[in-house]
């Protein structure tokens, strides 16, 4: 009888056994990066979790210093460097004032970057600035701690990080309200944007503080719940995200602008369709629906509307063919970014300060 495996079951040696280690452990880096996410060798966070990075987008933007002022200030504005402190841990945050600030504001609009990105280069990229001078609103730029996330993705994912006042829902929420407290910025002109990882910590803001932001916008986004671990991150990435209850019991939804590419390839598109199918899910009352579609800059863009009977947009979801992972319309001296097709910045702005919901 020939015994073809004698010796398969044999101890390795402390060499044999190191190698095969090492070469497990390149297999699971390798498997992490192709996802889109890597283990972090980064501090424990102070809700007792361990960091996890997540979402550092497949393309390779030119990295941007971290104190670098590369968004254009016109004269008489200010672009200036802030940090705030509480419980659940402290940010820095880079907040814009307009040159018109003095004669009052129009409102304040929070800008939550995607992985990889800096406020600054996030600033660039969506030239918010330029329309903050333009319309005479606010704009907050949150930092994301390396020490919190070795990629600079905010932390969508965690559980501790997707409840009311915990974790960076409530450092965001509170970094917010300072700065509404100092322009005397009500809620129902609070507003909150991002991209990618970004867009789905957004959406969380919009979901566990609804009292604070009046309106939602969700570029290349997950869905509230999406996922609470990062196996479920993987496949929430894939278009696999989980299913989670709201967050808020009071019955207020924030209104939503949804923007997703058909060709992203980090972020499957119908994260977009479920960001859309939960805003519309939380409206109470009868709603008119609307869907069109155009051509901008040689790809066809479909837009679904839920409105009120009375004309009020509440939700709006851009589809945009040919679309990767990157903000549509954007500055390329930006990372993550499209100059073609619609303008996501302004088209949000728009749905944001719509005069039938700026004084209501």
């Amino acid at each position: 009888m020939n015994i073809f495996n004698v010796g398969a079951w044999r101890p390795p040696s402390h060499k044999l056994r190191a190698a095969r280690l090492g070469a497990a452990n390149a297999l699971v880096a390798r498997t992490l990066a192709a996802h889109g996410l890597r283990p972090t060798s980064g501090p424990k966070r102070g809700s007792g979790q361990s960091t996890m990075t997540t979402m550092p987008e497949s393309l390779n933007p030119t990295p941007q210093p971290e104190n670098a002022s590369v968004s254009p200030i016109s004269s008489g504005a200010v672009f200036r460097q802030e940090q705030y402190s509480c419980k659940a841990g402290s940010r820095k945050y880079r907040v814009y004032v307009p040159s018109t600030a003095a004669q009052g504001v129009t409102g304040i609009v929070v800008m939550l970057h995607g992985c990889k990105q800096t406020p600054e280069d996030f600033a660039t990229g969506t030239g918010m600035n330029a329309l903050a001078e333009q319309h005479g609103f606010v704009v907050i730029y949150p930092g994301q701690s390396r020490g919190d996330n070795a990629q600079s993705c905010w932390n969508w994912f965690s559980r501790g990080d997707q409840r009311r006042e915990r974790g960076e829902p409530a450092i965001l929420a509170g970094l917010t309200r300072q700065v509404m407290a100092e322009f005397n910025t009500p809620p129902r002109r609070t507003f909150v944007a991002g991209l990618s990882a970004g867009a789905a910590m957004a959406v969380i803001l919009g979901q566990t503080h609804p009292d604070i932001f009046a309106a939602v916008g969700a570029h290349s986004g997950l869905p509230f719940g999406a996922a609470n671990s990062v196996p479920s991150a993987f496949a929430a990435m894939a278009g696999n995200a989980m299913t989670a209850p709201a967050a808020n019991g009071n019955g207020k939804a924030a209104r939503a602008i949804v923007f997703h590419g058909s060709a992203d390839s980090v972020v499957h598109p119908s994260n977009g369709d479920r960001i859309h199918q939960d805003a519309h899910s939380r409206i109470i009352g009868q709603t008119i629906e609307t869907e069109e579609e155009n051509t901008v800059y040689g790809r066809r863009v479909n837009r679904s509307t839920v409105l009120c009977p009375n004309g009020e947009s509440l939700v709006e979801h851009w589809r945009i063919d040919g679309l990767g992972h990157a903000w549509s319309g954007g500055n390329p001296k930006g990372s993550y970014t499209d100059a073609n097709g619609p303008d996501a910045s302004a088209e949000m702005i728009r749905f944001f300060f719509e005069p039938s919901h700026k004084d209501t």
